[in-house]
C-alpha cells in the first residue's frame, strides 16, 4: 500500500485514479493551491475549498482511493492582501470539515512581508484548529526560506513534530530533521527532486521522517511518482522497511495526528459502486458502472 500525500487531484483526471489505484496507491491527500492565475474574490476560494472536501473526496472513492485534504491560503496570493484578509476570516470554517488533515500548504513564495503576515495568521489558526501543518518551501533562495520557515513555526510554539515541511532538496533535508520537522519531497519528471535522487537521500539519511509525494497538478508533473520512487528504491536495494516508511507509513503517522486519517479508512472501506450520486453528478459518461 502507498500514500500520495501531496497532490492536487482536481487536477487531474479519472485516469489517473485508475492508474494510482492499480499502482498500490490507497490514500491521497490534496494541499490547497493556487489555479495558475489569481483568484479575485473569496467566493471562489469557497467554491474551492467546497470541492475538495466534497466534490473531490466523493469521485475519490469511485475508485477506491480515500482521499483527504489540507486547507489554506497559498503563499502566492497572500500577496493580494485585501483578499488574503477575506480568505483568513473563513479559513476557520473549513478547517473543521472531515477530511481536512492540516493547514496548508503555507509559508513563502518571493518571502514578502505579507507572506509572512499570512503565514503567522494560520499558524495560530492551526493551533487553534489543533491541525498539523503543511508548509510550502519557496523554489527560490530555498535554504533561506526553508530555515525561516522553521523559525517562525518554533516562535508561534508548533512542536516540529506537527509540521511537515515540503518541497526538500539535498541541500535543506539535513537542517530540517536535525530540528525534528518532518521532511516532505516533492517527486517531479524534470524538476525539483525526480525518483534516482530520492532514492540517494533515502540511502544517506535513512527512513525516519522521510515522506516522498508527487505534488502532481496542472503542470508537467506525474501522478504515478510515488509507486515509481518505490519501486527503483526496491530496484537499488533500499531496506523494504525504508521504502514503506518513506512511502507509506510515515505520511500517515505526520497527517495522522489530525485525529482524522486512519489506515482502517481504507482497509475497511465501503466497496466501490459507481452507481452512487453526488448531488445528482456521477463520474461516468455512458459508461457502465463498476459495482464491487
Amino acid at each position: 500500500m502507498l500514500i500520495d500525500p501531496h497532490i492536487h487531484m482536481s487536477s487531474r483526471t479519472t485516469d489517473d485514479y485508475e492508474a494510482m489505484r492499480a499502482a498500490g496507491v490507497v490514500a491521497v491527500i490534496e494541499p490547497a493551491f493556487w489555479l495558475g492565475q489569481p483568484r479575485t474574490s473569496v467566493g471562489s476560494f469557497t467554491d474551492y475549498y467546497a470541492s475538495l472536501v466534497g466534490w473531490e473526496r466523493f469521485r475519490a472513492s469511485q475508485f477506491g482511493i480515500r482521499h483527504y485534504c489540507t486547507i489554506g491560503l497559498n503563499s502566492k496570493e497572500a500577496n493580494d492582501e485585501r483578499l488574503a484578509a477575506e480568505v483568513l476570516e473563513i479559513l476557520p470554517l473549513w478547517l473543521g470539515k472531515d477530511g481536512v488533515v492540516a493547514v496548508g500548504e503555507i509559508g513563502f513564495d518571493d518571502q514578502t512581508p505579507a507572506e509572512e503576515r499570512a503565514y503567522r495568521a494560520q499558524l495560530e489558526l492551526a493551533k487553534q484548529a489543533d491541525l498539523p501543518v503543511m508548509i510550502h518551501t519557496p523554489h527560490r533562495d530555498k535554504t533561506r526560506g526553508t530555515s525561516r520557515s522553521m523559525d517562525i513555526a518554533l516562535e508561534h510554539g508548533l512542536p516540529p513534530s506537527r509540521v511537515i515541511v515540503d518541497h526538500n532538496s539535498e541541500e535543506t533535508v539535513r537542517e530540517v530533521l536535525d530540528r525534528g520537522f518532518w521532511a516532505a519531497f516533492t517527486l517531479y519528471p524534470k524538476t525539483k527532486m525526480g525518483s534516482e535522487r530520492m532514492v540517494e537521500v533515502v540511502r544517506r539519511f535513512g527512513a525516519e521522517r522521510i515522506i516522498c509525494d508527487s505534488s502532481a497538478d496542472w503542470g508537467v508533473s506525474d501522478p504515478l511518482a510515488v509507486p515509481k520512487t518505490a519501486r527503483l528504491m526496491a530496484e537499488r536495494g533500499i531496506p523494504s522497511a525504508h521504502i514503506h516508511a518513506t512511502c507509506y507509513a510515515n505520511a500517515l503517522a505526520a497527517y495522522g495526528q489530525s485525529g482524522r486519517m486512519a489506515e482502517e479508512d481504507w482497509t475497511t472501506r465501503a466497496p466501490i459502486d459507481q452507481r452512487v450520486l453526488f448531488e445528482g453528478n456521477s463520474v461516468l459518461r455512458g459508461q457502465a458502472p463498476v459495482v464491487e
